[in-house]
């Protein structure tokens, strides 16, 4: 029997590294520079809506390995060039490591940990910047396959991210989570109708078919 399990284990490991090694996005990925296909997600999701412009403060949250923030550092340079002059800040902040990246100022911490927050909050009063442009986050908690507690995960995170952007967000500024079609999908997508002016739900073509994954834009926050 755990003969079996372990063989067949190695069928799906196999089969998935197969198709991730001739993955289009994959072989892009590693031409371009970026340190994930993820990259191409953001890519896509800015040039359906004209997201990203240099001048603008940037956060990222859930940040790596780094290929959301590598794409916003190009977006914000005169000449796209990955290092070299920034028009703009960048703050990214994960709970996992991430390897530097010229001009992106990284916190790692756990976001729903208030004192994580608080240091994040804390760069961006350093910086002087009282109104942030645009706030990226693809965060996603550890799935345990069940419904209804990954809904109530992801949930809690958007919920944060939400919260977020209502005290930071420019009223023009915008949002970008990353859900999951499941139980959290349809309170999501009302809280953002209820949050923004604009509601955008969107799949880009670099999620893979078979994935859940979508992501939901908010532009222009509503007055309270």
């Amino acid at each position: 029997m755990g003969i079996k399990v372990k063989t067949q284990s190695k069928k799906v490991n196999k089969a998935w590294l197969n198709q991730h090694v001739n993955d289009p996005y994959v072989k892009q990925a590693h031409k371009d520079g970026y340190r994930a296909r993820a990259a191409y997600k953001l890519k896509e999701i800015d040039e359906l809506l004209g997201l990203v412009r240099p001048g603008q403060v940037v956060v990222d949250l859930g940040s790596a390995p780094g290929a959301w923030s590598q794409y916003l550092r190009r977006r914000l340079s005169p000449q796209g060039a990955a290092v070299g002059e920034l028009q703009g800040t960048i703050l990214a902040l994960d709970l996992l490591p991430m390897e530097a990246i010229e001009g992106v100022h990284f916190i790692q911490g756990d976001f729903r940990e208030a004192e994580v927050l608080q240091a994040l909050e804390g760069e961006l009063g350093r910086r002087g910047v009282q109104k942030v442009d645009l706030v990226v986050s693809d965060m996603a908690p550890n799935l345990s396959g069940i419904g209804d507690t990954d809904a109530a995960r992801i949930a809690d995170l958007i919920d944060l991210a939400v919260d977020f952007s209502r005290q930071w967000l420019r009223p023009d500024g915008a949002l970008v989570v990353k859900l999951f079609h499941g139980g959290a999908y349809e309170p999501t997508v009302a809280l953002f109708r209820k949050t923004f002016r604009v509601v955008k739900p969107v799949k880009p073509k670099a999620s893979r078919d078979k994935s859940s994954e979508t992501f939901l834009v908010g532009l222009g926050l509503k007055p309270v």
